[in-house]
């Protein structure tokens, strides 16, 4: 799980996350137009971290490889992290509401 918050630590991966969640399936050369200061070297250094963070796969089609958004792993850090701590204070202005509205 490191590897995904170290992925999504890094504004540029994260604006690519972004580009990808609003239109999948998008090559390197229209994923640079999300990045216009990086060169496509840079592109290309940060699509491979998300790779190997498993946050897009990778699709060869013709002559260009397209990248879609794997959304799983963030869904595990929701799980893991979000839900657990959202969940107990849902419960606690839960318990409050309850105790206010009974006086």
């Amino acid at each position: 799980m490191d590897v995904i918050f170290k992925a999504l630590a890094d504004a540029n991966r994260r604006k690519l996350l972004d580009s990808l969640a609003n239109d999948d399936g998008q090559t390197l050369q229209e994923l640079e137009l999300a990045l216009p200061k990086m060169t496509r070297f840079g592109v290309m250094k940060h699509l491979k971290i998300l790779v190997a963070a498993n946050l897009i796969n990778t699709r060869k089609i013709g002559r260009y490889k397209h990248h879609y958004l794997n959304p799983i792993p963030i869904a595990e850090i929701s799980n893991r992290w979000i839900d657990k701590f959202t969940k107990h204070t849902a419960t606690k202005l839960n318990a409050l509401k309850v105790k206010l509205e009974s006086k």
